[in-house]
């Protein structure tokens, strides 16, 4: 019997198989072999981990990342690092110290293996599809269960295939190529998919260039983003002295499991931007040419590489930053900074008057450089959410960073193809890049001596109840289509007290209705359950599954929207909220604010299959929701949560 063909993704897919059947729409468990975090999602995830009693992590690695908050304003922040360094000592865990980079970009750097399954507290984990990786960003709980040696759970995706042909012209980059993609895609109905690059263009990227369209797949809402591993892998590997890593994978030439094929030829593609407030919100640059610009920052995960930094300093070099506008550059690590430093690059963006930030993810996540009101700032990091850069009135703008750069010197939009191919600098990079893994902390080797340090802000999982058959309470918001994880539960200034549940909060839904927190407390005190009411695509953006846990401790028992995004969805299925669909749209445009609300008969419906039933007591209609969730889930909804379902399980002595 003839095997199949496969495409890459289910190549990796089959080879991590624990449960459930390989055909896509089945819920299916992978084991996980490398495992990421950040300060920002880490705290709550290795307090998660912590609780299960696992002594030390059962991947093939683990790596702690701070580079969230390591501004450290008050003590809340280094209290946090303090423990996550602890902790990981402690647990078999890699430390990456604050100012050794940016998650992504070491990961690819010092940790990624072509073929692996990685698993990260970080909606922008897929960039290690840019390596060949199946990279995948989860909450921190899922990312706990796989440290514990539990597989990781997902619905088997549909792929689409990627068909690239062609050469990108001067002056044309891969944020074009992922812009470009974003427009075709949109940033909602794209859930439970995979986007898997192929085709003769694939070989004339980069694979920094395959990281910057792999790391800003996320924003399409697909599962991951893959490219091959070939021989410009093998380059990639070999110059981070790590080229024994490298395998050769990709899909069968006749693979035919492919859901849907979209063919792009690179040298077609022109200088795009995402204006604001989404990431799939695409015009041309050139229609915004003479457009003034305030502020220009370069950097991110998704384009502060040394390919990057070295082509906007050749574009600054013997230039002025124009007067009106202000430059920020942050490197993706210290590896990309120390470099830019010995070969002159670092010099020429000094005396062209840029700033130079630390290599965090800083003004990405509105953690400083807030722009002025009613600003336009270009930017090249992934997400442009209103507020999100910490000036709600200013309006992001989302660019490559050859398109960033000139709109620095010229202080407004041009377009980036008029300046002519002689224009554009010709860069060479290096056979063999600068090594110095000593800011990564190896796990200690006495891990029984370690004493894991506990500040004041550092508190404990909060608890969940088990699902109760009958409940009744109220609307205590509706909010429209695409709300993020930001306008959820807001980063910044708020992010320092992300081990503090019942301090954060106090935040959430901040900047979309600031009463609702004290509105939810006052129904949860008096007995009554919470409600949320949304739109399509709630739960856009992070992987911060604070934008469960918050809510969970205010009460909320249910969100009731169009539709919901896959780690969002999974968020909430771990913290015991019910993430229900309306069977009816126009349901939704029914329910106001306040509205009574009561549900019955919620656990049979759940065992039976049938759609949940939920009273309007001040409209007396009947409304009927719909959900997607596998048996598994039913069980860990009914449990109160994941950490309740796991602590049963071994109650039980389940494996």
């Amino acid at each position: 019997m003839t095997q199949q063909a496969r495409t890459l993704t289910y190549k990796i897919l089959k080879k991590h198989l624990v449960t459930g059947k390989l055909e896509p729409g089945n819920e299916i468990g992978i084991r996980i072999d490398q495992t990421l975090t950040q300060d920002a999602t880490g705290t709550m995830a290795y307090l998660q981990f912590e609780a299960m009693g696992v002594p030390k992590v059962r991947t093939e690695i683990s790596v702690s990342y701070v580079d969230h908050n390591t501004l450290q304003q008050g003590f809340e922040n280094a209290d946090d690092h303090r423990y996550l360094e602890t902790v990981a000592a402690k647990h078999g865990i890699y430390f990456s110290r604050p100012g050794n980079g940016i998650c992504h970009q070491v990961h690819l750097e010092r940790f990624g293996k072509p073929g692996k399954t990685l698993l990260g507290s970080d909606s922008h984990t897929p960039t290690g599809g840019g390596i060949g990786m199946l990279a995948i960003g989860a909450g921190g709980l899922d990312v706990a269960a796989a440290m514990g040696g539990g597989e990781f759970y997902l619905t088997a995706p549909e792929v689409i295939k990627i068909e690239l042909a062609g050469k990108l012209r001067k002056w044309v980059s891969a944020k074009d190529v992922i812009l470009h993609i974003l427009s075709i895609l949109s940033t909602k109905g794209n859930v439970n998919k995979v986007l898997e690059y192929t085709g003769p263009g694939v070989k004339t990227l980069s694979v920094p260039e395959r990281a910057t369209i792999t790391n800003m797949g996320a924003e399409t809402g697909v599962t991951t983003s893959i490219f091959p591993s070939d021989k410009i892998t093998k380059m990639f590997l070999k110059a981070q002295g790590r080229e024994k890593d490298w395998k050769a994978f990709e899909a069968d030439q006749d693979a035919s499991e492919y859901s849907r094929v979209i063919k792009i030829d690179l040298a077609a593609i022109e200088p795009l931007v995402a204006m604001p407030h989404s990431p799939g919100n695409i015009e041309k640059v050139r229609d915004l040419a003479g457009k003034k610009v305030d502020q220009v920052a370069i950097g991110s995960c998704t384009n502060s590489s040394l390919r990057d930094l070295v082509t906007v300093g050749e574009i600054l070099k013997n230039k002025k930053v124009h007067p009106s506008t202000s430059l920020v550059i942050s490197p993706g690590s210290r590896q990309v900074f120390s470099m830019i430093a010995s070969n002159g690059t670092l010099t020429k963006m000094i005396d062209a008057g840029a700033r130079i930030m630390e290599s965090t993810c800083g003004f990405c996540i509105g953690n400083g450089q807030a722009p002025n009101t009613d600003a336009v700032s270009v930017r090249t990091n992934n997400r442009n959410f209103e507020g999100r850069s910490g000036t709600k009135s200013a309006g992001v703008y989302l660019v490559s960073p050859e398109t960033a750069a000139l709109c620095a010197v010229k202080g407004e939009f041009v377009d980036p193809l008029k300046q002519g191919e002689k224009a554009f600098p010709r860069i060479s990079l290096p056979p063999k890049f600068e090594i110095d893994d000593g800011m990564i902390l190896k796990p200690s080797k006495k891990p029984e001596k370690i004493e894991i340090f506990r500040g004041p802000n550092i508190g404990s999982p909060p608890k969940s109840v088990p699902l109760a058959g009958v409940f009744s309470g109220e609307v205590a918001i509706k909010v429209g289509d695409k709300i993020t994880t930001d306008h959820i539960m807001p980063a910044g200034q708020r992010l320092k007290y992300r081990s503090n549940i019942k301090k954060y909060s106090e935040y959430v839904f901040e900047g979309v209705d600031p009463a609702f927190a004290a509105n939810a407390s006052r129904l949860r005190d008096a007995g009554k359950a919470v409600f949320i009411v949304a739109g399509e695509s709630y739960g856009q953006g992070s992987s911060r599954e604070h934008a469960a846990i918050c809510p969970m401790f205010l009460g909320v028992k249910a969100v009731l929207a169009k539709s919901f995004e896959r780690i969002h969805a999974a968020n909430l299925v771990n913290f015991g909220i019910l993430p229900l669909v309306f069977e009816k749209a126009n349901d939704y445009d029914a329910l106001e604010k306040g509205h009574a609300l009561e549900c019955e008969g919620l656990i049979a419906a759940l065992e039976g299959g049938a759609a949940v039933s939920i009273s309007d007591r001040t409209s007396g209609n009947t409304i009927k929701m719909n959900y997607c969730l596998s048996d598994r889930q039913k069980a860990i909804i009914k449990a109160g949560g994941l950490l309740n379902y796991t602590k049963i399980r071994k109650e039980r002595g389940a494996s």
